[in-house]
């Protein structure tokens, strides 16, 4: 099913930060935030069991399964199956390391076989406390966590986990499926297959205000020919484009601050919020299906509702394109 007819808005709602990334938050702050979203009118909800260890699934089901099922769109992720066993010590987690250190203690299973495929679905259901998903991602077989054996781990998903999800949407069980990753290699090798095909993808990092030309090149157009929907997900840039200090998941560089900098001083200049630019340049693309922003915090909510809505003039993008601040290539909201 296409995305953009599945999908409820252009807002959804990133559950990452659920999982205690970067920091330890207090369950009540957590289940305020997802309720704030609620209040908001936002209806798509992603998360995944490699937030936290089963932590954000957990806590993002502790409010949802509060609300009638038919009313939002749920995504989760396979990949990943957390064991009851736990885990002390530094994890493997690519270069991801660290990033969810306050999660829960327990150990995960590394796996995209059909066997864990089917496990993962069934244990997210458990922790949701929902009966049916609407959306799965196939999570992070990818460079970022595999290094030179991405290949092998993308082999076991193409003839496991691609070939269980695309069972279960053709049974009716789940209503779309795709790949959810940081990297764009994998979606594009998907989408050359001569197999049944994801309905969207999820592409976390790649298509922001500050990354974006290596997406425009090759995959964007094959998705765009091939009528695949995008979901955006982390839209602000691990943060930074919203007032963090995280670029890909690490302390930003130098370059990186500065060009946030030049940014928001274009930003300021014309009146606007940069998460404002953020969001309506990762939805401009015409195969953008939602923006997925994540949050711990109630207050971010309402500026994250707002900046989708908030009036861009198109003298802040002229002077963007001018300052050769986004591709050349990158549609612009409000462009023919």
């Amino acid at each position: 099913m296409s995305l953009k007819k599945l999908l409820p808005g252009k807002l959804g709602f990133g559950t990452a930060p659920l999982g205690n990334m970067f920091r330890a938050i207090p369950d009540e702050e957590a289940a305020a935030t997802v309720e704030a979203a609620w209040d908001q009118g936002v209806r798509y909800y992603d998360t995944a069991p490699f937030y936290g260890a089963g932590l954000a699934e957990s806590r993002l089901g502790a409010v949802l399964s509060t609300k009638p099922r038919d009313a939002y769109v749920l995504s989760t992720k396979v990949g990943r199956v957390v064991l009851d066993e736990r885990e002390d010590g530094d994890r493997d987690l690519g270069e991801k390391g660290g990033l969810f250190e306050h999660g829960n203690p327990n150990k995960m299973l590394h796996a995209w076989t059909a066997e864990a495929t089917e496990r993962s679905i069934e244990d997210s259901l458990k922790r949701l406390g929902v009966d049916r998903l609407d959306i799965v991602w196939v999570h992070d077989i990818a460079q970022d966590f595999h290094g030179d054996l991405w290949l092998n781990k993308f082999e076991e998903a193409r003839t496991g986990a691609f070939r269980v999800l695309s069972r279960l949407r053709d049974e009716g069980v789940i209503k779309a499926w795709g790949l959810g990753v940081n990297r764009t290699e994998p979606i594009e090798l998907t989408l050359a297959l001569d197999e049944p095909q994801p309905d969207g993808f999820l592409l976390a990092g790649r298509y922001t205000l500050l990354d974006h030309e290596h997406a425009l090149e090759r995959l964007l157009p094959m998705a765009q020919e091939q009528d695949v929907d995008m979901v955006v997900g982390g839209p602000y840039s691990s943060g930074v484009l919203a007032g963090g200090t995280h670029f890909e998941y690490q302390q930003a560089p130098k370059e990186i601050t500065e060009k946030v900098a030049r940014l928001k001083a274009l930003a300021q200049k014309h009146g606007i919020s940069i998460k404002a630019a953020a969001l309506q340049f990762s939805l401009a693309h015409p195969v953008a299906a939602a923006v997925v922003p994540g949050a711990t915090r109630p207050s971010r909510i309402a500026e994250d509702v707002a900046a989708l809505t908030e009036r861009v003039p198109a003298a802040f993008w002229t002077e963007v394109r001018a300052a050769g601040l986004v591709s050349p290539a990158a549609p612009l909201p409000g462009d023919a």
